[in-house]
């Protein structure tokens, strides 16, 4: 059975490039498949975005007027995300450049110039692989139970009774527990790209899940805030009664 491009749940992803035409093409075909797309001109300028806010994938071009794609990979490597999908992309095409991209970190390698289907291939394998979607099995973490037919959870069993966004919040922080998420992806991928979404949205709608879903360690998960970026959502070792 093949996979459909575009039944992937929407993710947020950089791409770099100081061609400003080559990040209009990555944006069209990005938002085409329902993901948010940030582009950036310099490195500088994307590395100074990563100091503050988080992304499910980047795509970096090689030659920049201020860095190589390799060092910013490199960067990342080092100081973000060990984990997070990057696809090199390049005009670039001798077996020795391949291996250095790849042996900097990024995940997949891509010649220019960019052919828009074989850019979706990629990006979708680099998702599933980073991300599995399984948003029409049933998921269990623990003592929690999604049901995404329904939109319900359950907690031990018993039904908790969540409005639309607030399901969705849920099941984002669960499906990327241990991750640092930032405040604008986080509002991006749950109420879209709406300008004018407040902080404090966010904030009530994190503050009613600790409530509703008894989020503290005695159930094996809490979200804390990170000053100046976001939140994490992770598990925690159950207290132990004395």
């Amino acid at each position: 059975m093949g996979y459909d491009l575009f039944d992937l749940q929407p993710m947020r992803i950089a791409a770099l490039d100081d061609d400003a035409l080559q990040l209009d093409l990555f944006k069209q075909a990005l938002e085409a498949m329902g993901h948010i797309c940030h582009t950036h001109l310099t490195g500088a300028d994307l590395l100074r975005e990563l100091r503050r806010e988080t992304f499910d994938l980047l795509i970096v071009d090689w030659h920049l007027p201020d860095t190589t794609g390799p060092e910013v990979v490199r960067w990342v490597r080092e100081h973000v995300d060990a984990q997070l999908p990057i696809l090199l992309v390049t005009h670039r095409q001798e077996e020795r450049d391949i291996v250095e991209g790849l042996g900097s970190g990024a995940d997949d390698f891509m010649t220019k110039p960019v052919r828009i289907g074989e850019l979706r291939a990629r990006v979708g394998a680099l998702l599933r692989r980073a991300y599995p979607d399984a948003r029409d099995e049933v998921m269990e973490f623990g003592p929690y139970r999604f049901f995404p037919e329904s939109r319900s959870i359950e907690i031990s069993g018993k039904p908790v009774e969540l409005k639309n966004r607030e399901y969705d919040l849920a099941l984002f922080l669960f499906q990327n527990m241990g991750r640092l998420l930032s405040r604008d992806h986080l509002k991006e991928i749950i109420w879209g790209q709406v300008p004018d979404v407040m902080s404090r949205s966010l904030d009530t709608h994190i503050s009613r899940l600790r409530t509703q879903l008894d989020l503290r360690p005695a159930n094996g998960f809490m979200v804390t805030a990170v000053y100046g970026v976001g939140y994490r959502f992770e598990a925690v070792e159950k207290e132990r009664k004395a």
